[in-house]
């Protein structure tokens, strides 16, 4: 009885290991053998070709791919997708992914020498308020609210912590442009403290 129980957890720490050793490589829209070399096998290709991927998605995937044969925090995430809006790159990863870039400059940095224009980190299948604290960070979000204007337009409100100041480190009318483009909503950003 024993040994057959010492066999039983071998084979659960075996499979245990094989499940995590799959589980560590860049998980992206794409095979990750056509991310890391840079080429499309057929049915990516065909992914491409009908419209369920983007070569944004394919290019991040590449990139991400790239840097993730050099770095092994890289190749642990999941990209899901990526989309590029008047040459900002939104990311959108799993939320231990961004965790991880956010606790590191070195390693944002990094990513972001990839990419020509500015990357944005967010969630995958994040919700509205969820997506404009993502834009924000590391600014805090106060409250992110619905309000309705005059002609029954619905808009989003959030109001972020502390003043605006010259330095600030969010471009606004790129974030009030990412959600225009994403959700099909109206951003009207306001600040704790008015601008003086």
């Amino acid at each position: 009885m024993i040994l057959l129980v010492d066999f039983i957890f071998a084979r659960r720490d075996i499979c245990n290991f094989i499940e995590v050793k799959i589980r560590f490589t860049l998980q992206a829209p794409i095979c990750s053998f056509d991310a890391k070399n840079a080429v499309l096998c057929p049915k990516c290709e065909s992914k491409l070709e009908s419209g369920a991927i983007t070569s944004d998605d394919v290019d991040a995937a590449i990139k991400l791919a790239q840097l993730g044969k050099k770095n092994k925090k890289i190749d642990k995430f999941s990209l899901a997708s990526c989309k590029v809006i008047d040459g900002n790159y939104l990311l959108y990863l799993k939320e231990d992914d961004i965790m991880v870039i956010r606790q590191s400059r070195t390693l944002y940095r990094l990513i972001q020498s990839q990419f020509p224009g500015k990357i944005w980190l967010v969630e995958t299948k994040a919700s509205d308020k969820r997506l404009i604290e993502d834009l924000f960070f590391p600014t805090r979000v106060l409250s992110i609210n619905e309000v309705w204007a005059n002609h029954g337009n619905q808009k989003i409100k959030a109001v972020i912590a502390g003043k605006w100041t010259p330095k600030f480190p969010i471009n606004l009318e790129n974030a009030i442009e990412i959600v225009k483009n994403l959700r099909k909503q109206e951003l009207v950003v306001e600040f704790e403290k008015a601008r003086k």
